[in-house]
């Protein structure tokens, strides 16, 4: 029965840890119990697979890693602040690379928001009380359904517009995009992390079911 499962692709962060001088690939394990609760298969994606030297839409060993591990979906998670490593970057932009070709579902969360909005040509600024705090989402439609009322907030910057090819969902009170969807894609991105809540949201797991199966 497990083998029948969607198989979710999910990138990781990267921690520099100083006393061996490595670089780590790490993952929530409360985002990995989400998906799993979600009723998925959690893969973490490795962010050594790309060569620095190449194009983004040139990763063949990504690519063919993917194809092999019959990645149905992706996930991007959050942490790292994007710049910083300039590795995951490259990861991440080359699975939204594969995902518009192959018509993949994606979830961003967090700093995967700020990814999929600078894959399509946005930019970031800079926001103040976004950090450890709680939003109250005001959605763009009365029809948009399956969110939670509030949501948890833990980031610095935010898209400066929304890009051309999405729709926003849902915004905090200050005006800031907290949610979108992709007008063509089976892509969605949300800048709070329900990974993080106490008791996982229903609604946010229920929004996730519903767009990974719709691209299936």
């Amino acid at each position: 029965m497990i083998a029948e499962k969607i198989k979710v692709g999910i990138s990781q962060r990267v921690d520099k840890v100083g006393t061996h001088v490595e670089l780590r690939d790490a993952l929530d394990q409360r985002l990995v119990e989400w998906v799993v609760e979600a009723g998925f298969i959690p893969v973490p994606i490795p962010n050594n697979f790309v060569n620095m030297e190449i194009p983004m839409s040139d990763q063949s060993f990504l690519f063919e890693w993917l194809e092999t591990m019959s990645i149905d979906a992706l996930l991007l998670s959050g942490g790292n602040d994007i710049g910083a490593v300039q590795q995951r970057d490259l990861t991440e932009n080359s699975l939204l690379s594969w995902a518009e070709k192959s018509r993949k579902p994606v979830l961003g969360i967090c700093r995967g928001m700020q990814m999929m909005g600078l894959f399509t040509g946005c930019e970031l600024i800079e926001v103040d009380g976004h950090v450890r705090t709680r939003h109250q989402l005001l959605l763009s439609d009365e029809n948009v359904k399956l969110f939670p009322e509030s949501v948890n907030s833990y980031h610095n910057q935010v898209l400066q517009e929304c890009p051309n090819t999405f729709n926003i969902l849902a915004k905090s009170e200050d005006g800031n995009i907290e949610a979108m969807r992709h007008k063509v894609l089976t892509w969605e991105a949300w800048m709070w992390h329900p990974e993080r809540e106490e008791n996982f949201s229903k609604s946010n797991q229920e929004r996730f079911r519903e767009l990974i199966n719709s691209g299936k």
